[in-house]
């Protein structure tokens, strides 16, 4: 019998189709959905800054929050969210190398950026 993993919190951007779509793609995995609960930031600002998030902070980075209670934000997000999937965890290993991150650093504030100034809501 597989042993539970534990439970992390996703912080997501519920008004963001593509956060949404990548929300359920992450659920489909058999193997990573258990153990992680999804919090829509969408209009919880004061509870956002109750636990250290910044609401804007939010916006443009995923946050999670491990089962100690520690915040990892950005590609450090991610990389925790990925490396709970055994097929996942090569890549969770490369996002975060030293020569690597910088780019996709970059790369993704870029993305999340546009998205939201496209969407009005920057």
């Amino acid at each position: 019998m597989a042993t539970p993993k534990t439970t992390i919190k996703v912080f997501y951007d519920g008004a963001c189709p593509r956060c949404i779509a990548d929300r359920r793609w992450y659920e489909g995995l058999a193997d990573a959905s258990e153990g992680v609960e999804w919090v829509d930031i969408t209009g919880r600002e004061a509870q956002l800054r109750v636990i250290g998030i910044d609401p804007y902070l939010a916006l443009t980075e995923l946050h999670v929050q491990d089962e100690a209670g520690r915040i990892h934000r950005e590609l450090d997000a991610y990389i925790l969210l990925l490396a709970r999937v055994p097929k996942f965890a090569p890549l969770a290993w490369l996002i975060g190398r030293p020569g690597l991150r910088p780019l996709l650093s970059h790369l993704y504030r870029r993305w999340v950026l546009r998205r939201l100034k496209r969407s009005g809501r920057l």
